[in-house]
């Protein structure tokens, strides 16, 4: 086995093989851009050392043993897993195979000693960089979850590092993370190990402004090297280039104390920056102009906006990193084009203008702080100053954390907060990239947070103009927005709203959204769950659950969901499900729960106890999965019919079953007979998801056989009716969802189910877009399901679409 890939041997979609980072870097070498000569260590290398050692399941009783909601049980877990990596054995192959590829990379001449007619070569500094399946990937960015060792020289020192990196997919932080975002705890990592830039100057740039959705480059920059910028230990320059023309449009000259350089014995050194340049700007007008082009070409290259690290050594730019803008990769299709990203911001413009228009708040309060707002949003809380991570657990739901900078060891105190605030960092910090992520109001750079607001004291952080202002927000009958005294009107404590007209607030993390309380709609919102997590405040706002996954549910389990029936545990399987599922029923009873049945791919999981004996398959998202596999293995499908009968059985009614990736009325029969023989009650209503143009254009059919429901799995349906892998990024320009024929299987489905009174709705990823719920609902959608994070999105642009139909039909019958 190879453990060692190069670039030319690799692309974007090689994530499995050398993580989201690494398939990235190799992505842009074949590309032609300036990367610095690198090699990767496969994931099959990790694999094989964790098999090795017997570690992995070492590792996944460790961490299914955590409690997530204790910080000393999460680091005890962390600390162990971490030393079971470090001092274990690299097996021999793998540590032939790095060491033969670290010395390929020759002398580094920049390393070259004179002594007299004698030269003395040295094996070049290296950057040791960790590449997780899950890292830089969409919908999240991982930020700073695992290691960089830096300005490693010698096998011994490269060795040790790959060695560390290894352990840091298990650091705190990083089994956080995957566990808050629903992310596989073992999914593999990759090391990336490249030839050190010794960087004058670098940076970070965006191709789109993440804050504004301005359609500019924003590019930051700092001395020496980038760590710096990315730990937010200072805060950088900012310049704003116009995509088109490539002018400058805006310069913001930071405080740039510290910079991080190599020493003349090799390593990284934090020193003070010259007196004479700290407040110089870092890059020149050319170079700022150069940068901002590449920026550019490598947007054009993947076709959605980018974050790009840069570095700059003796006048040469070199591009160290880029991924997509996970702030919009969590907020929009990341597979959309440009121009659909255009129309989010058109659309996101023409909600604030309803905003300021209906607010019936301002603020009078003085102005304490003033920074850069680089997550937008209004929050308000009592101030915890936390002076390093070792003190998170002060901070409580609806906290204002203020800090000198924030580190990925913060993010768990930092989804509590309603608002952050930080003396240092710029919009690329990880401060600001973690907040947009969370949704989270938060403000950087603001210089003295941590001196000028004190412990206890009530503030409202308005992060959309990076102000921070005394108390809370005050009511009024009029808005009061003046010069002095910026504010974004938000209020939701003295509303008087008696016939449920749109009012926007703030949601418990700050961000605001049209007050859903007293907004009622004949479109029914509803949300997408895997687990049993924050129950109460969803089903308060929410109108049941469109799609709960079973699949997801089991992740948590440590085996994989098949491995129970194969090894005669399908009661245990049954058990798991019936906690799971009975949880979420209870919360939302009497609100529908449609909860679908299994549908793991044979590539999903693999990671998991027994996930080793799935099949393989070449085309796995075609394959073998979904109602199809229930119905060829029946006692897998008896075993999650056991958990519907028994909570029917315990009043739980209001969970209805859903058959995924169906495709004609003879699997819906067959399914029906298996759950009429095992004896399953007539009050579990029946459900198909539509996720294939064979079970759209047939939909009467199954109408006519008998359903309850029709969701839209609308991830599938586009894959299934383009013919475009979803998970292939080479094909992600043309994956479209609005494309003319995947909307016109919207319509006829919608207007059939119409006819048989048969409730029709979506729950993939397009069910939390307000340009296509607003498309759905003219069709006649009688509900939407929505991720978590876009339920109080979703509703705003259900409101407003129902409104805007209303109006028309008087207009028209006014023949206006």
């Amino acid at each position: 086995m190879n453990f060692i890939k190069y670039p030319s041997q690799l692309g974007k979609e090689s994530v499995k093989e050398v993580g989201g980072k690494g398939a990235n870097l190799a992505e842009l070498t074949n590309a032609g851009f300036p990367v610095p000569e690198c090699f990767f260590i496969t994931v099959g290398a990790y694999d094989r050392f964790v098999d090795d050692n017997k570690l992995r399941e070492k590792i996944l009783d460790k961490i299914n043993g955590t409690d997530f909601s204790d910080f000393d049980s999460l680091k005890k877990a962390s600390e162990t897993i971490k030393r079971m990596i470090v001092v274990a054995r690299m097996p021999a192959a793998v540590r032939d195979e790095i060491r033969k590829a670290y010395e390929s990379l020759g002398s580094d001449i920049r390393d070259v000693h004179s002594v007299d007619f004698v030269h003395i070569t040295e094996k070049p500094f290296v950057a040791v960089r960790s590449s997780a399946v899950t890292e830089d990937v969409k919908g999240a960015s991982s930020a700073g979850q695992q290691e960089t060792f830096l300005n490693m020289k010698g096998v011994e020192n490269v060795l040790n590092a790959v060695q560390r990196c290894w352990a840091s997919l298990f650091t705190e932080r990083a089994i956080y993370y995957r566990h808050k975002h629903n992310l596989p705890q073992d999914a593999g990592i990759s090391v990336i190990v490249q030839r050190m830039v010794a960087s004058e100057k670098s940076g970070v740039m965006f191709t789109i402004n993440p804050v504004t959705s301005d359609n500019n480059i924003t590019v930051e920059a700092v001395w020496g090297l980038g760590e710096t910028i990315v730990q937010g230990e200072v805060t950088p320059d900012t310049y704003v280039v116009d995509k088109n023309s490539g002018a400058i449009l805006e310069k913001k000259i930071g405080s740039k104390l510290t910079e991080r350089i190599r020493d003349a014995g090799g390593k990284t050194i934090k020193k003070n920056v010259s007196s004479a340049i700290v407040n110089e700007q870092v890059l020149t007008d050319n170079e700022i102009v150069k940068v901002a082009a590449y920026g550019k070409k490598i947007e054009q290259h993947y076709g959605f906006p980018q974050d790009i690290e840069y570095a700059i050594e003796r006048g040469k730019i070199y591009i160290v990193q880029s991924r997509a803008v996970t702030f919009f990769a969590g907020n929009t299709n990341q597979n959309e084009k440009t121009e659909t990203l255009e129309a989010a911001r058109t659309a996101s413009s023409s909600i604030a203008t309803i905003h300021t228009a209906s607010a019936t708040a301002h603020i009078s309060n003085q102005i304490l702080l003033k920074g850069m707002g680089v997550s937008p949003g209004v929050g308000s809380g009592v101030v915890k100053i936390i002076l390093n991570a070792n003190e998170i657990d002060k901070i409580r739901k609806g906290d204002v954390l203020v800090t000198e900078m924030t580190n990925p060891d913060f993010v768990p105190a930092m989804e509590k907060a309603a608002a952050i605030v930080t003396n240092k960092g710029g919009v690329t910090s990880h401060a600001a990239i973690v907040s947009r992520e969370l949704g989270v109001p938060a403000i950087v750079g603001a210089a003295n947070a941590t001196e000028v607001l004190k412990d206890g004291q009530v503030v409202t952080v308005d992060a959309t103009n990076g102000l921070v202002f005394e108390g809370t927000l005050s009511a009024n009958n009029e808005t009061n927005i003046t010069e002095n005294n910026i504010g974004s009107g938000n209020n939701t404590d003295a509303i008087n709203n008696p016939i449920g007209v749109p009012i926007f607030g703030s949601n418990p993390t700050g961000v605001p959204v049209m007050e859903t309380q007293s907004l009622l709609t004949a479109t029914q919102v509803k949300v997408n769950l895997a687990f049993p997590q924050h129950l109460e405040e969803l089903a308060k706002k929410a109108d049941g659950v469109g799609l709960m996954r079973l699949e997801h549910v089991l992740t948590e389990a440590g085996m994989h969901p098949f491995e129970y029936v194969r090894s005669g545990k399908s009661e245990e399987l049954t058990q798991i499900l019936v906690g799971k599922i009975g949880a979420i029923a209870k919360a939302f009873f009497p609100k529908p729960v449609w909860v679908r049945t299994l549908d793991a791919r044979t590539d999903e999981f693999r990671h998991m106890k027994g996930g080793e004996s799935e099949p393989n398959e070449d085309n796995p998202m075609l394959g073998w999965h979904g109602i199809r596999r229930d119905l060829d293995q029946p006692e897998i499908f008896r075993a999650q019919l056991a958990a519907f009968k028994r909570l029917h059985e315990e009043g739980l009614t209001n969970i209805k079953l859903m058959l995924p990736f169906i495709i004609s009325v003879e699997e819906l029969r067959k399914a029906k007979q298996i759950a009429k023989e095992f004896g399953l009650p007539d009050s579990v209503k029946i459900g198909i998801m539509c996720e294939t143009p064979a079970c759209a254009l047939t939909i009467e059919e199954f109408c006519k056989e008998g359903i309850d429901f029709v969701s839209f799995g609308s991830n599938d349906l586009t894959q299934t009716t383009l013919a475009v892998d979803r998970n292939n990024e080479s094909l992600a320009k043309i994956f479209d969802s609005f494309h003319p024929a995947v909307l016109r299987l919207f319509r006829e489905v919608i207007r059939t189910c119409k006819k048989y009174g048969v409730e029709s709705s979506i729950c993939g990823e397009e069910g939390s877009d307000p340009k296509m719920v607003e498309i759905l609902i003219g069709y006649g959608i009688d509900s939407i399901s929505a991720n978590i994070d876009a339920v109080d999105k979703i509703r705003q642009a259900v409101a407003l679409a129902e409104r805007k139909l209303i109006l028309e039909k008087v207009r028209r019958a006014k023949n206006l």
